[in-house]
This record gives C-alpha cells, sequence and structure tokens, in this order.
C-alpha cells in the first residue's frame, strides 16, 4: 500500500543499526560480548560539563526554542576555541554555524547545493552519511577508492573531466573513519587548488580533530590560504568531550557556505536546546587536560591493541589519530563473514570494513571505546579463533 520514495529505497542498510540487531540478540543469549564496533566512549562527560548543564537547565528562559544560529556567547566560544587551537580566525557572526551533532550537519549540506544527478565526490571507504546524504538531495555519490598505497588519501588526478564538470562538493574526512589516516597540509593545498579549479565544493568533516597520539597535531584546512573560498569544516564535541548523546557540533568557514547550510537547517530544525550551547561552551573554555587525559588513555589502549594482534599475525599500523584500528584480515575470507565468525566464536563485535563502502572490503575495524583489560581479554580470544 505504502512504496518508499526511490530515494529512500536507494539507501544501503545503516551499518550500526545492523550490527546493532547482531549484538543484542548475542547478549539476550546472555553471552559476554566485547562491543569493538562504534565509535562511543564508555567514559562519562566530565563533571564541569554536566554541573554547567544543571545550572543552565534551572533557568526557565533556556526552555524556549532557541535561535537557528545559536546562541552568539556559543558562536563566540567557538571562535576562540578555533583561534587557540588552529590560529584561525573566525567570525562568529557569519562563519560558524552550531549544529546538531556534525552529523546532520553534513547530511543536510548536501540539500544546500545538489541538483537531482549533480556528482558528490565521496571516498569509499566512508562514514556512511556521506552518502546517505548525497542521495537523500538527489544527487549521485562519485566514490574515489582510499587504498593503502596512496596512504587512504583520494587520488584526485583520476577523477574523469566529466565527473569533475558535474561535480558540486567533495567529502574529506582527515583524522579519518574508518581507516585511521591522517592528512598534512601539502595534500591540503592540492586539494583546494583542484576544488577551486573545478568549481567544487569542499566539504572537511574533523570529528577526530583532537583524538591524536605519539605528539601528531591534526591540521585544518582552514590554515590554508585560499582555503575560505571553497571549504566549510565540521567539527563535533561528541568524541572531543564524551559527549555523544548530547548532539553538538558546529560548522564554519566560507561564510556563504554556512549560510546556505543554516537556510536549510531553519526550514528542518528550531535549533539546539539553549542548556547544552552553555555546557558546550564550558566544555570549550575549560580545562585542556580532559583532552591531554582522552589521548592518553586512547593510546594506551591502542598500544595493547596492536602489539596484541601483530602478535597473531595480524597486518595492522598504529594510528596517529581517531580511536579506530583498520585492520587487513586474511584474504580466503571477506570482511562480513570474518565479523560473523568473530561474533560466533569469540563473542566479539566488530565492524565489516566493506558496511563502510567496497573497497573496504578485506578490512575489520575495531574501536578502542573498551578498558584495556577487555582489550587485552578480546586479544586472547582472537588467538583461540585464529
Amino acid at each position: 500500500m505504502f512504496k518508499l520514495s526511490k530515494k529512500v529505497q536507494s539507501l544501503p542498510p545503516y551499518l550500526f543499526l545492523e550490527i546493532d540487531k547482531a549484538k543484542r540478540k548475542a547478549w539476550g543469549q546472555g553471552r559476554d560480548i566485547i562491543d569493538l564496533r562504534i565509535g562511543d566512549p564508555v567514559q562519562p562527560t566530565p563533571k564541569y560539563i554536566i554541573d554547567a548543564l544543571y545550572q543552565a537547565a534551572q533557568d526557565p528562559a533556556t526552555h524556549k526554542y532557541a535561535l537557528d544560529q545559536g546562541l552568539p556567547a556559543l558562536r563566540r566560544s567557538i571562535e576562540g576555541w578555533y583561534q587557540r587551537r588552529f590560529n584561525v580566525n573566525l567570525n562568529p557572526d557569519t562563519e560558524v554555524l552550531p549544529l546538531i551533532g556534525s552529523k546532520e550537519g553534513i547530511a543536510h549540506f548536501p540539500l544546500a547545493f545538489l541538483n537531482n544527478g549533480d556528482y558528490a565526490l565521496v571516498p569509499d571507504p566512508c562514514y556512511p552519511p556521506y552518502k546517505g546524504g548525497t542521495i537523500l538531495a538527489g544527487g549521485r555519490p562519485y566514490l574515489i577508492p582510499l587504498l593503502k598505497e596512496n596512504k587512504f588519501l583520494p587520488d584526485l588526478d583520476k577523477i574523469p573531466l566529466n565527473i569533475r564538470k558535474r561535480a558540486k562538493i567533495i567529502f574529506l574526512n582527515y583524522p579519518n573513519n574508518p581507516t585511521g589516516a591522517t592528512a598534512e597540509k601539502d595534500f591540503y593545498k592540492e586539494t583546494i587548488a583542484f576544488a577551486k579549479k573545478n568549481k567544487i565544493i569542499i566539504i572537511s568533516d574533523m570529528a577526530y580533530s583532537e583524538m591524536s597520539y605519539d605528539g601528531y597535531k591534526p591540521a585544518s584546512m582552514l590554515e590554508i590560504t585560499g582555503a575560505r573560498d571553497v571549504v566549510i569544516e565540521f567539527h563535533s564535541l561528541s568524541k572531543t568531550f564524551n559527549m555523544t548523546g548530547w548532539r553538538i557540533g558546529w560548522a564554519c568557514g566560507n561564510e556563504k557556505l554556512v549560510s546556505a547550510l543554516g537556510k536549510v537547517k531553519s526550514n528542518i530544525d528550531s535549533g539546539i536546546f539553549s542548556a547544552i550551547q552553555l555546557a558546550a561552551i564550558a566544555a570549550l573554555d575549560g580545562p585542556k587536560e580532559q583532552i591531554k587525559n582522552m589521548c592518553n588513555l586512547y593510546q594506551e589502549r591502542r598500544d595493547i591493541l596492536i602489539r596484541g594482534l601483530k602478535s597473531l599475525g595480524l597486518s595492522v599500523e598504529p594510528a596517529k589519530a581517531t580511536f579506530y584500528t583498520w585492520i587487513k584480515i586474511p584474504k580466503k575470507i571477506d570482511s562480513i563473514r570474518f565479523a560473523g565468525l568473530l561474533l560466533e566464536k569469540a563473542d566479539i563485535v566488530v565492524t565489516a570494513g566493506v558496511g563502510f563502502g567496497k573497497y573496504g572490503e578485506g578490512y575489520i575495524r575495531m574501536a578502542l571505546t573498551v578498558p584495556c583489560e577487555r582489550i587485552e581479554e578480546a586479544i586472547r580470544r582472537l588467538e583461540k579463533v585464529l
């Protein structure tokens, strides 16, 4: 009786929902599951942020509709954080837009610029909303392989000329989910030149910009001269401050791109709960030790996991950023079957690489979101399976 739209029919199953079904079934059987599938920190949100929310929520003024552009105080706080972190000056009134999590902003952005049949250049493997947002806007994803031999960076020279002419946007995500790869300023300079030449908008997803190790500090594309002509950058408080469920992030960069996203959002939502915006200010202006402690924690977990995986003969390199480990699996089995085997035989939940795109086949992704002792237990279980 009811028929889904062609756009919705063309969407692939959302990766994490499918995995969650299998995990819940195993839990229902009373099994001791080690969940390494999704980037959701188990550490609580820092108390000073929770306290700020509590205080703000006592004020009835925060219970009203929020401004679509976000509180001016939050936009100024984002501007200040950006200046301290990247030495980039933003205009908080025209170049910053708070979001209900960076995911919704990234998924909604194509609605502002894609017409039916326009292309979006989408890395593969990738975070699923890049494809989903493109499809829902009527666009066509053109997949750019992220391959190990190219350090999981897109080879822009291999994009056909006829695709470039019809492409309106390109998605970039460094530090990268799912591969953990990083990009340097030389790559950003080349990409900005490519975008200007072909009149393409760059969407830079930096959800993992603060999650880095071994002294490495990811750069922002907006640090590059000329970037503001073509770049809109997305950030999230989810991973940086253990605020995944709070749903707050922001977009910043080219004022026309920021304004266009704001116009879309003004027709879709009514802003972020003001008390959460005030808590976000507390997070951004708060003590730096939170981020340092987070990075130390994940680096310790990363090192334990890498040592264990290598001891089992698996091909894996330590990522300089993100809390993901991208693992090459034995050639004789595909990633979905391998992930299923780990759940069935070892009670370990991981993400099959092909769930992030066809070029993710041959890999699985593990997230460093469980304590060290659970990672060590996972290695022991893996040893029995392998």
